[in-house]
């Protein structure tokens, strides 16, 4: 069984190395060159084996998700992804399983250009923390205070899957694989996220669900909101295994969607969707801020409808 050294070695082999990255794995630290004019957004979050993923979680998907969720958060910043770190705690080691996260991990790594510049590997229950750096001009990262009244709330892609293809692994019942990739091997909206400088007010990647996420934003900017359900993006193969209200449920609490929520004024509505179309990315916009603080939600029917729950919790519930 090879050792912890022997493990990063591995580690060390596959990963790529951009030409900023001065001094990378091997070191007690990396040493990292941050351009002229450039801030560094940092984002790291830690996915735990029966709370954020289930134990039959192919390895490959594992280490492909791990860094997809720290890609999102850049993409919320409207930063660009450069470098990240990798903490891993295993049960034992398992080369063969490290080989294939590495697979998946590595995969999405490279069709962003980031390179890994270290971490850790230490025993336990299966665990992964990964810490993502990007790179945004001086002044321009995306935030979540700066959504005014009377702008646009929207949405990319759809959201949901992620969600429904939890609720039916819970089950043990009928799955669907499309909804299943989706919450798998969630896909990083950096381009997006870049494309909205300029054009966004404010933003937040889907991780907790729609309600608790725009709630953050609404929070930070001092502002309300109306959604109208009946806008929110549905997928077809949602919708084909979850009807109204379970769907909504799953939409506005359900997380793992890892979209872009962002507000915008009302004016910048055509440039947003020519520049999202040319990244053929749906988006749509799902309601509006208000003056009135809290989150609001509105049927087709134009009856008031309050959701079950409000999002993902830490230490209140895993989502496996």
């Amino acid at each position: 069984m090879p050792g912890e050294f022997a493990l990063i070695d591995r580690i060390r082999a596959r990963a790529r190395r951009r030409d900023d990255v001065v001094l990378g794995i091997g070191d007690d630290a990396a040493v990292l060159a941050v351009p002229p004019g450039q801030q560094l957004v940092v984002a790291s979050d830690t996915l735990v084996v029966g709370v954020h993923f289930p134990e039959e979680t192919a390895p490959a998907d594992l280490g492909w998700k791990a860094l997809a969720v720290n890609l999102s958060d850049l993409a919320a910043m409207a930063a660009t992804p450069a470098w990240c770190t990798l903490a891993l705690t295993l049960p034992g080691a398992d080369a063969d399983w490290l080989d294939a996260f590495l697979d998946g991990f590595l995969e999405l790594a490279d069709q962003h250009e980031v390179s890994l510049v270290g971490g850790d590997t230490t025993r336990g229950p299966l665990s992964i923390t990964v810490t993502a750096f990007g790179l945004v001009p001086t002044g321009q990262a995306l935030r979540r205070d700066g959504a005014r009244v009377g702008d646009d709330v929207w949405v990319s892609g759809t959201i949901g899957d992620a969600a429904g293809a939890l609720a039916q692994w819970r089950t043990r019942g009928p799955a669907s694989a499309k909804l299943r990739w989706r919450l798998d091997r969630p896909t990083p909206r950096i381009e997006a996220g870049l494309a909205l400088r300029g054009l966004a007010s404010a933003g937040i990647d889907l991780s907790d669900g729609l309600a608790a996420d725009l709630g953050h934003v609404l929070a930070a900017s001092g502002v309300g909101a109306r959604l109208e359900l009946g806008r929110l993006p549905t997928s077809r193969t949602l919708a084909d295994h979850f009807a109204e209200p379970r769907r909504w449920e799953l939409q506005l609490s359900g997380g793992d969607d890892y979209e872009l929520c962002f507000t915008a004024p009302a004016a910048r509505a055509f440039e947003i969707e020519q520049a999202l179309a040319a990244l053929d990315l749906p988006s749509t916009v799902v309601g509006q801020i208000e003056a009135e603080p809290g989150l609001r939600f509105g049927t087709p029917d134009g009856d008031t409808y309050t959701p079950a729950a409000t999002g993902y919790q830490h230490f209140e519930g895993g989502h496996a």
